[in-house]
């Protein structure tokens, strides 16, 4: 490339000893490969002790544009060797300041793809805040330019800058990593959790993919699966190589997970109202699109695609009906010299899932959005299909049909069902600890027999009341049957002292059962009621049993079968302990 060449023969030579290393990007609900990323590697050999040094050295003697454009040539050249790499896109990180250099020119990139057969789909530019408080930052120069240039863009390290949600305002990229740095051991942080999947949502509201970047266990993983990230990357999927045979189509020890843990939700009923719309291309003329619609004269809304078939947002009918309507409308919209930056502009954000999330990330994104008209579906990061906002509802009021079934009717808390499916969670996370609590109500026959069934209700309205109110939203709360109930909860970091909670929780219900009783019965401390023998007895008055399972996080496979067996025995022991509460742990 001859009219780019300032780089010295020294810096020749220290490309040619520079390396490049990939690390997959993949989908996390599925395990298939979406993307890597290309990483400096190297750069000892060369003298430098870390790889900003060596993007300082080139930015100071101001051949940064130049040395990043025979890098570029080096890591394209390295990635058609991995296999399908076609199918695959590419991370490039940028350094935001290639705008400050004297050698900086316009259509470059595009010719190099051309020499190496990539399509400029493929290419994602990286970008990160690292000097957005220099005074030679430029990051959102950097991506303006390369969107302009209708180019991918990433942020990397996202939430850990100044700049971040201002470029989500100004300029939103299509990608954003979100750093490690809230992603390390966040199942059990609540405050991570919270503003990551804050984030997410934010992200996915704006049609804005969600990579969770730097995960390094099953659980953070499961955890960013969750929240609603649409991929992963970290050293659980695989750390970096240098040998491109390495990187796979399909990862199986992820496909493992999705097919075996019981977290992995089923998602076959929102298929039936998935909308197989055909999608627009982002490239299609305007006289295409006037074509289409009078071929599909019910879509008022449609998905537009890019060469790749990834959506990029959504294009409505009724935006260009002022140009149908008016005399040389139409003209003005079949001019073919403006076409590009004119659909480009029509075309509205719109979030997107994959068919394999969750129905309830599906719901609360939409509720989040009083405007959004539906969301658009993908599978392994194509378009699949449309959810209309119609057909949100209807999911959302099968879905509350759904969980009226499962809820104990009496106190309106998730039933045995979900009790059950609570305590599998648990048997299955093996790198999470838990604290466990069946809650048993003492003398509740008895109370039952003398003061009827409605007074029973109440007792056990009553108990429920108490853990609602007196346990965080962190704590799962639900009611087995009868006078049963079930809590459970993730410890955090925090000095929390749940075995206190907990105790607080039998006082209360103590106290307060007494305005059950009358007077008399209150203030005698006991009533008569019969036994199973129908032989007349003292009953003490209500009061609750507790058995508390910690469960650690590590070595836990071995007691799976075992935990509700160890529970049931603790509950007996609880009753007979002067405070009511037994506590065990599985070590």
């Amino acid at each position: 490339m001859k009219k780019h060449s300032c780089l010295t023969p020294a810096w020749k030579k220290k490309i040619d000893k520079l390396d490049i290393a990939f690390q997959p990007i993949i989908n996390i609900n599925t395990g298939r490969i979406y993307a890597v990323e290309a990483l400096l590697r190297e750069h000892l050999a060369i003298g430098y002790k870390s790889i900003f040094d060596v993007f300082d050295a080139v930015y100071e003697e101001d051949i940064l544009y130049c040395f990043d454009l025979e890098l570029r040539r080096k890591v394209f050249k390295k990635f058609t060797t991995i296999q399908e790499y076609e199918q695959m896109k590419l991370f490039y990180n940028l350094d935001n300041r290639l705008f400050n250099t004297k050698n900086f020119s316009t259509g470059n990139t595009l010719e190099i793809l051309n020499e190496f057969n990539i399509k400029k789909e493929n290419l994602c530019f990286e970008i990160s805040e690292r000097h957005e408080l220099e005074k030679h930052s430029g990051m959102d120069k950097v991506l303006q330019h390369y969107q302009n240039e209708n180019y991918l863009v990433a942020i990397d390290d996202f939430g850990t800058g100044y700049a971040g949600y201002k470029l989500l305002f100004d300029a939103t990229p299509e990608v954003i990593k979100i750093d490690r740095y809230f992603l390390q051991d966040i199942q059990k942080d609540m405050k991570k959790r919270l503003m990551v999947k804050s984030i997410t949502h934010l992200a996915i509201q704006l049609g804005i993919q969600v990579v969770a970047e730097g995960i390094e266990t099953k659980e953070e993983y499961l955890t960013c699966k969750d929240i609603g990230c649409h991929f992963v990357q970290g050293y659980f999927v695989q750390k970096p190589t240098l040998i491109t045979h390495e990187i796979l189509q399909n990862y199986s020890d992820i496909v493992k997970i999705m097919k075996h843990s019981r977290r992995d939700k089923d998602t076959g009923n929102i298929k039936k109202y998935i909308s197989k719309i055909d999608p627009i291309k982002k490239n299609n003329s305007m006289r295409e699109i006037l074509a289409y619609f009078k071929k599909y004269r019910e879509n008022a809304i449609v998905p537009v695609v890019n060469d790749a078939k990834e959506p990029i947002g959504l294009f409505f009918e009724t935006d260009i009906k002022e140009y149908l309507y008016s005399p040389y409308g139409i003209s003005i919209l079949s001019n073919e010299t403006d076409m590009k930056s004119r659909l480009k502009s029509f075309v509205r954000s719109c979030p997107s899932i994959d068919i394999n999330s969750d129905i309830e990330t599906i719901i609360e994104l939409f509720s989040s959005n009083t405007n959004a008209q539906g969301i658009i579906v993908t599978k392994n990061a194509k378009y699949y299909g449309f959810l209309s906002a119609n057909n949100i509802i209807s999911i959302m009021n099968e879905e509350n049909i759904i969980i009226a079934r499962d809820q104990n009717p009496l106190t309106k808390l998730p039933g045995n069902r979900v009790v059950e499916k609570y305590l599998s969670k648990v048997q299955e996370s093996d790198k999470t600890a838990y604290i466990l609590c069946y809650f048993d109500l003492d003398n509740f026959k008895a109370f039952n027999d003398v003061y009827g069934f409605r007074l029973g209700d109440r007792a056990i309205q009553l108990f429920a009341d108490i853990i609602n109110k007196n346990l965080s939203s962190k704590y799962f709360k639900g009611h087995i049957g009868g006078d049963d109930f079930f809590v459970a909860v993730r410890p955090d970091k925090k000095e929390t002292n749940y075995t206190v909670e907990l105790k607080n929780i039998i006082t209360r219900f103590e106290n307060n059962a007494r305005e059950l009783y009358s007077v008399e019965d209150r203030n005698r401390g006991y009533i008569i009621s019969k036994d199973r023998e129908a032989k007349e007895k003292h009953f003490a008055l209500l009061s609750v049993s507790a058995a508390v399972l910690f469960v650690n996080s590590a070595n836990k496979s071995q007691y799976k079968q075992e935990i509700n067996l160890i529970l049931s025995q603790l509950k007996k022991s609880a009753k007979k302990e002067p405070q009511h509460i037994c506590l065990s742990s599985l070590l």
